[in-house]
């Protein structure tokens, strides 16, 4: 059998998930004995980015049907063109495409063989209303699709079984939706639409956070800086409710530390952490921290290279190149992480902030300074905007990448910030990632100057970090402007903004300051550059806080007997112990009191 890129189906590969899966699914009724079943037509509807432009095509695209009319808009200005193919008698919708403004393709889509809902003209005309909201004469809106067109194409689910999803499990989530239907676990070019469907459906939307506050993760960031709240229990007291749980406590701890409110290990703060923050280092699978130094653009000195190796020799580390040009130190128990750390401070390291939810890398090429290709100075560029936003907490972890060229070595756009060096400038990509659904960066600017550059990303991280839901990264986040319903509540929209799609409507608001917040957005970065402060030199610098560094409270020396190691390739490997089933009897010198020791 073959399924896929790999399958010739009557003369044609088809190079989309959705023709895949459909295949997958076959295949899958034939090996449990299934017979007679065709895999039919494959619906060959795509939405893609080729260089920064947004290209849709769904149905007969090409307009092959004999008598097909099409009906074509093309808007030099917006840079946007949109072609809808109809039948002969203008009654039915059989295909598109659109270029540049891919915003209606979610809702076009599922009429492909339906009738037309509305004028195809205005359908399409860039002076129409928002397409999303399914207002005003013309407008395609989610009312206009019947149960059984298809919302998700990747995993065939109509909106017939979006809507009985959410009436008969009360969902009132996208995520929910997501979770209950597979809608939107795809491409995601979906995603928008079930905001839409929830909507339409009648519910209301759940904002709540957790059971303890009712709010979402947005508007307790805006309380907290309107409000200048500092602390979880003035903010659970005033807005909430209980003690907080493993959803909100995290989260308004890096709210907390987003507004710079002092290390996040000094008192009710340190209380917050997950295990990672708690200990500035990453939980590994066997009980043991990574130690991961900063290396700001992946430029290190050969004395550093040695302070890091003589490090990982005397504690006896494994040690690992990552994919954001860094060196991984892993296998440190956690009374040993405070001795590490002073070598590397002394050696002139700070935190990586691998564990936290914050930038991680600035990755970059070695650019105009050393490749023959380079047309710019990525090395420079890019440690001055990782030294610019270290230790900047957000509701996620954040990845950068600068090219000094077009070849694109630093995988740029493949980042939440993507920066490519050109012959007048640089070009700013935003809202890539990896990750278990990877998504290309857009452009956001062309041609920039490094100023403009940087005051742009300033303001791009300062609004995420104000309006992204709890653990949204920069690629979700992007997804959610593409509709007024999804977009933050920030007051009324001054400025018309409710009609663009996502990526200009952040342009307007970041550039343009639609929103008139630029000032602001722009005095909290400079706030955050001047105040940072390496965490781990602040642990090292206080005894109060050091003293949490230890597997055992009464005997802080006592390494962790159950983590053990083997030796592989010539590096420390961890050995993973089964875990007992049974809890053995206590022994005489095991009563309290005794030589014992008392995890913490």
């Amino acid at each position: 059998f073959a399924i896929g890129e790999c399958a010739c189906v009557d003369g044609r590969v088809h190079g989309l998930v959705a023709p895949g899966y459909a295949m997958a699914t076959l295949l899958a009724e034939r090996l449990l004995g299934a017979e007679g079943r065709e895999l039919g037509a494959a619906d060959t509807s795509t939405k893609l980015k080729l260089l920064g432009v947004d290209v849709a095509s769904f149905g007969d695209a090409l307009a092959g049907t004999a008598g097909a009319l099409e009906v074509t808009v093309n808007d030099p200005v917006a840079g946007s063109y949109a072609n809808l193919v109809v039948s002969d008698d203008a009654s039915t919708l059989l295909g598109g495409v659109l270029v540049g403004d891919a915003s209606r393709y979610a809702l076009l889509r599922p009429l492909v063989g339906r009738p037309l809902p509305g004028d195809p003209l205005a359908m399409i005309a860039p002076a129409g209303p928002d397409s999303t909201t399914g207002a005003g004469v013309g407008a395609v809106g989610v009312a206009a699709l019947p149960p059984d067109a298809m919302v998700c194409s990747c995993h065939a689910v109509t909106r017939g079984a979006i809507d009985t999803a959410i009436g008969e499990s009360g969902l009132t989530t996208v995520a929910q939706v997501k979770g209950r239907t597979r809608a939107g676990t795809g491409c995601g070019s979906c995603v928008p639409m079930l905001s839409s469907l929830l909507a339409e459906s009648g519910v209301t939307v759940n904002p709540a956070l957790c059971e303890h506050f009712d709010v979402s993760r947005v508007r307790l960031a805006e309380l907290v800086r309107t409000q200048g709240i500092t602390t979880f229990s003035e903010l659970v007291s005033r807005y909430g409710r209980g003690r907080g749980c493993d959803i909100c406590r995290p989260a308004v701890a890096s709210i907390l530390a987003s507004h710079g409110n002092g290390h996040i290990l000094d008192g009710e703060q340190a209380a917050l952490q997950d295990t990672n923050d708690a200990f500035l280092a990453n939980i590994q699978r066997n009980g043991t921290y990574s130690v991961v130094p900063r290396i700001p653009g992946g430029e290190i000195t050969p004395a550093k290279l040695i302070a890091i190796g003589e490090v990982a020799r005397d504690f006896d580390l494994y040690t690992k190149i990552t994919g954001g040009q860094r060196i991984d130190l892993l296998g440190a128990r956690v009374e040993q992480l405070p001795a590490i750390w002073q070598r590397l401070v002394a050696a002139g390291f700070e935190s990586g902030h691998a564990y936290g939810k914050a930038l991680r890398t600035v990755k970059s090429c070695v650019g105009s300074t050393w490749c023959r290709f380079g047309i710019g100075d990525s090395v420079a560029l890019a440690i001055q905007l990782e030294l610019r936003y270290r230790g900047l907490r957000s509701p996620h972890k954040i990845k950068a990448g600068v090219s000094g060229c077009a070849r694109e070595c630093a995988e740029a756009r493949g980042k939440d910030i993507g920066v490519i060096a050109t012959e007048r400038g640089w070009n700013l990509y935003v809202g890539g990632n990896g990750g278990f659904r990877p998504r290309h960066a857009d452009l956001l600017l062309t041609d920039v100057d490094a100023d403009t550059l940087v005051r742009t990303i300033d303001r791009f991280l300062m609004f995420y970090i104000r309006t992204a839901d709890r653990l949204q990264r920069t690629s979700g986040w992007l997804e959610s402007l593409a509709t007024a319903t999804t977009r933050p509540s920030l007051g009324p929209d001054r400025t018309g903004t409710n009609g663009l799609d996502g990526l200009a409507y952040l342009r307007a608001v970041l550039v343009e300051d639609a929103l008139g917040i630029a000032a602001e957005l722009d005095a909290a970065m400079e706030r955050h550059a001047a105040t940072y402060r390496d965490e781990w030199a602040g642990v090292l610098a206080d005894p109060e806080r050091l003293r949490r560094f230890a597997s055992f409270v009464n005997a802080p020396d006592t390494p962790d007997p159950s983590i053990t190691f083997v030796t592989e390739r010539d590096q420390p490997r961890p050995v993973l112990l089964p875990l007992p089933t049974t809890v053995p009897a206590p022994r005489a010198d095991d009563r309290p009191g005794a030589s014992a020791v008392t995890p913490r």
